[in-house]
């Protein structure tokens, strides 16, 4: 339903509100929580403005980091501003974005532009984004690298008929420098002892391109629910492909209660200089083992349940909604080994590595 909202309201700035979120990821060893408050004002016919505030705090650490490095806990926190201007059919936008961690620095600027044709049938939505991040290293005050970034978008979304409607985006990227995580390492057989492993850097190119490719589609039934489908296609410099494929209902229950369900399928194949064990040591120029570069796929399984209050009765709220979502993430790795699983083992002959994770979002939305 989200999408033809979206593409129904181009032409009109979205309503004043409050949106209060808490999320949850536990799973893989990792536990990430934290809180992110969102308030939208406008300031007349044509004019909005935007704060969020977002909160991760991080216990624990990623598989391929815990093999070298020890546990860990860290806040990241995040900032944004950004306004919104309302030009006959069209909404251009305008933000800003600061995160911030003990050992990374990200600040993004974007723009984007969204103009309705034909009567609000068809909306073209065009953006881009520059990122200027820093990275260093807990432990090392010395280290400093940069990496810049460059997103492009263009999407459009057509309405068929009063029930369906199409969309196909299109989003490139473009990344330069310091691209690797500081505390991940490779490893490579030793070649005094066949039976044992050392372990190097990892060594990434300092540039990367990416392009994405997304269709949408969305169809409403005459009981008010909906379903969606959805598929990505994903291809890098790196020689990663991807495919994404999503369906999605939403099912009203009487005048309050939505609830909706959702599956969601990845795979994808590994980097070209990927590798959970390497010959020996200095093997490639590039070096990785980082278990997202490698070939992998996953399950996701989503539920949730809104109930909304029209006219809530609180003073100077028109809308009410609570939200609660659930999803259970299923993820298997085909050439990434668990070098942490308890046990004796050949280098190379360790289990394959999988994990499944829960992801909680409760919010609460105040429209005004």
């Amino acid at each position: 339903m989200t999408l033809l909202a979206t593409t129904a309201s181009a032409a009109t700035l979205p309503v004043d509100k409050v949106d209060v979120l808490y999320h949850r990821y536990d799973g893989g060893g990792m536990v990430i929580d934290g809180p992110s408050v969102l308030v939208r004002k406008s300031a007349g016919p044509q004019l909005s403005f935007t704060g969020q505030y977002y909160v991760d705090s991080v216990s624990a650490a990623s598989v391929d980091v815990l093999a070298t490095a020890s546990k860990y806990t860290e806040e990241r926190t995040e900032y944004t501003a950004g306004v919104d201007y309302l030009y006959d059919k069209a909404i251009l936008s305008l933000g800003y974005t600061n995160s911030s961690e003990n050992d990374y620095e990200a600040n993004t600027l974007y723009l984007s532009v969204n103009q309705e044709f034909f009567g609000g049938l068809t909306t073209l939505k065009m953006g881009y984004a520059q990122g200027w991040d820093e990275v260093g290293m807990t432990g090392n005050d010395g280290f400093e690298e940069d990496a810049d970034r460059r997103n492009y978008q263009l999407g459009i979304s057509q309405v068929l008929t009063k029930n369906s409607l199409l969309g196909l985006d299109l989003e490139a990227v473009t990344d330069e420098g310091f691209l690797q995580n500081p505390y991940r390492q490779n490893r490579y057989l030793d070649p005094a002892d066949p039976g044992s492993f050392l372990y190097q850097p990892e060594r990434y190119p300092q540039t990367r391109t990416s392009l994405a490719v997304a269709g949408r589609a969305l169809y409403y039934l005459p009981y008010r629910a909906s379903l969606r489908g959805e598929y990505r296609f994903f291809n890098d410099s790196w020689g990663i492909q991807a495919h994404t494929f999503e369906m999605a209902y939403v099912h009203p229950l009487g005048p309050r209660w939505i609830v909706e369900g959702r599956v969601r399928y990845y795979t994808q194949d590994q980097a070209d200089f990927y590798s959970d064990l390497y010959a020996y040591e200095n093997a490639l120029t590039h070096l990785a083992r980082d278990k997202e570069l490698s070939r992998f796929s996953g399950t996701t399984l989503g539920a949730g349940v809104s109930y909304e209050w029209r006219q809530s009765g609180l003073p100077g709220v028109d809308r009410l909604q609570f939200s609660l979502l659930l999803d259970y993430l299923d993820f298997s790795y085909d050439n990434f080994r668990d070098v942490t699983a308890p046990g004796n083992y050949l280098p190379g002959e360790e289990p394959l590595y999988s994990f499944d994770a829960f992801v909680t979002r409760a919010s609460l939305i105040l429209e005004y």
